[in-house]
């Protein structure tokens, strides 16, 4: 049998796509910093032909494939990606980037074999127009690193070389046509022993092209006309190539330490509050330690914030990403319907506590529950100094009296009192938020309940007398709420009856009070038969429907 190859289509956002990047990317670069250096250094393009040779058509290698890769990387149309590579090639095709990646790898350096060897970089300048690859590779690694402005800072740095690597190659090509040592502008002879090594040669042109392009330092004055158009070309490209390069490395900077200034001015704001209002210089001390630890720890970005620009359905994976493995390890949502976990961790809430700071206290209403994520908290006594127990990250409390559950000693009230002693941050789930996830599942409520019974039985915390009155509490009120619901409904028609037969009642009116002619004689109303004052017509018409119902 045949065997059938099947066509690989390639996926922007793939690994293997990216990594082809690299690879790209690094032989587009090759071209663009080596190829001109070579065109311009005659010794350096001689003293290492086959070396030179073979890492050329291994980057021609690369571009060819490339071009193979881009007909088989799929689009986006409306959030899909289209795999068809006919379309793929069709709108490759029609793209201008086609055709400059076809100019890209024309073999034009063929023609050194009439030309000559020397002349091989020149002939290959056609492999710079693959320079939106390079571009590509920035963009991808720019969104996938984890540090994104210091990335930027490197690119243009990269960005500064190259260009001063570019002048000062322009800048010892013009010297060789305008001659070398010919005046005191140009680059000096190479005869000069001092002058004529290659390394001396490119590291003099790159001082120069560094000190003309930043306009700091001196040079040697140009001599000649042709020297001055060449030196305010260069000026003019300096002033704005690094005029745009600083204001972008300033505008980074300024987005790098946005962070640290707004966590600032609220501190600024926050210290000067307190020494108005002429707080004590102890509680000071603990906002201050308080807004070191958020900073140190970095804590002081609002993560509701942050994920308000994510769609619905984004947060929720995110949210169940980062804590569905906590809620898990509660003790009553073991085994629970994935629906409902997914219900509550969508509404458990941060809170970070300072040493100290009591998260409850015994007898309290227990309003909330608590899942430890990071540092400890310790069951103390009424005294507040002698530790029972130890609690750590992982551990929860309190899931007991959110739940209510009838029968319980108790009651909803907190059995200990538990103090943060560091800084801890717990997740809080309420008792509110609680329930209104579980009217979605009675089923898994009922389990809930139950399993917490089980918990209060085991340790003894459960009266089952009191569990029997307490259902039957419960039922009571569930038929009552069943009873005001039907009465609601049924006084909701009634209104809307009584409503709909007050429409008709003034309809009706309303046409009577149309149909009867209005007699009117002077001031008043006066029947023409015997002179007797009579009712106007509107009253009469009133009254007669009054007489009627």
């Amino acid at each position: 049998t045949r065997s059938k190859w099947k066509v690989v289509v390639l996926s922007p956002s793939d690994n293997i796509y990216y990594q082809w990047l690299i690879v790209i990317g690094t032989a587009v670069f090759y071209n663009w910093t080596l190829l001109v250096v070579r065109a311009c250094f005659d010794e350096l393009q001689m003293t290492n032909v086959l070396v030179w040779l073979v890492l050329d058509y291994i980057c021609d290698g690369v571009y060819i494939l490339d071009t193979v890769v881009r007909v088989h990387t799929g689009f986006l149309d409306q959030g899909l990606l289209v795999k068809d590579v006919r379309r793929l090639r069709e709108t490759y095709i029609r793209t201008l980037q086609c055709k400059l990646d076809i100019c890209s790898i024309l073999p034009t350096d063929l023609l050194y074999l009439t030309v000559g060897m020397s002349y091989t970089p020149l002939l290959r300048f056609n492999r710079l127009l693959r320079l939106p690859r390079l571009f590509e590779f920035f963009e991808r690694t720019e969104t996938r690193t984890s540090y994104p402005n210091a990335f930027r800072i490197w690119k243009l740095v990269l960005y500064i070389l190259v260009i001063i690597h570019w002048n000062a190659c322009g800048y010892y090509s013009f010297s060789k046509v305008l001659g070398l040592g010919s005046d005191s502008w140009v680059y000096p002879n190479a005869s000069d022993p001092e002058f004529g090594s290659l390394a001396r040669s490119y590291i003099y042109c790159l001082y120069w092209s560094t000190l003309t392009l930043t306009t700091i330092g001196e040079t040697p004055p140009p001599v000649r006309d042709e020297e001055y158009l060449f030196l305010i070309f260069d000026f003019l490209v300096g002033v704005l190539i690094f005029a745009s390069i600083v204001g972008n490395v300033g505008s980074m900077i300024s987005n790098m330490n946005a962070t640290r200034a707004t966590f600032q001015t609220r501190v600024d704001a926050l210290k000067h509050y307190m020494h108005f209002r002429h707080v004590s210089k102890v509680l000071e001390q603990r906002v201050i330690r308080w807004f070191d630890y958020l900073w140190t720890n970095q804590k002081t970005v609002d993560e509701q914030e942050v994920l308000r620009s994510l769609p619905s359905k984004l947060r929720a994976e995110i949210a169940i990403n980062v804590h569905l493995d906590t809620l898990k390890k509660v003790r009553i949502f073991q085994d629970c319907e994935a629906g409902l976990l997914v219900e509550l961790v969508l509404k458990l809430r941060p809170q970070v506590f300072s040493p100290g700071d009591y998260i409850c206290r015994k007898g309290d209403v227990g309003k909330e529950m608590y899942i430890i994520k990071d540092g400890r908290l310790a069951v103390v006594g009424d005294d507040g100094v002698s530790q029972f127990a130890v609690l750590t990250a992982g551990s929860c409390f309190g899931e007991i009296s959110v739940l209510n559950i009838s029968g319980s000693k108790m009651g909803n009230r907190r059995t200990a009192n538990i103090r943060s002693l560091g800084y801890s941050d717990l997740f809080c789930l309420s008792k509110q938020d609680l329930m209104e996830a579980l009217q979605e599942f009675p089923h898994a409520r009922a389990q809930l309940e139950q399993r917490g019974r089980d918990i209060l039985q085991k340790e003894g915390l459960l009266e089952e007398a009191n569990v029997c009155v307490g259902e039957e509490m419960e039922e009571k009120m569930e038929r009552l709420e069943s009873s005001l619901d039907r009465l609601q409904t049924c006084l909701a028609r009634l209104q809307s009856e009584f409503n709909s037969s007050q429409r008709r009642l003034k309809q009706r009116l309303t046409a009577l009070e149309h149909s009867v002619p209005a007699v009117v004689s002077g001031s008043g109303f006066l029947s023409e038969a015997d002179g007797t004052e009579s009712l106007p017509p509107c009253e009469a018409v009133r009254s007669e429907v009054s007489i009627r119902l």
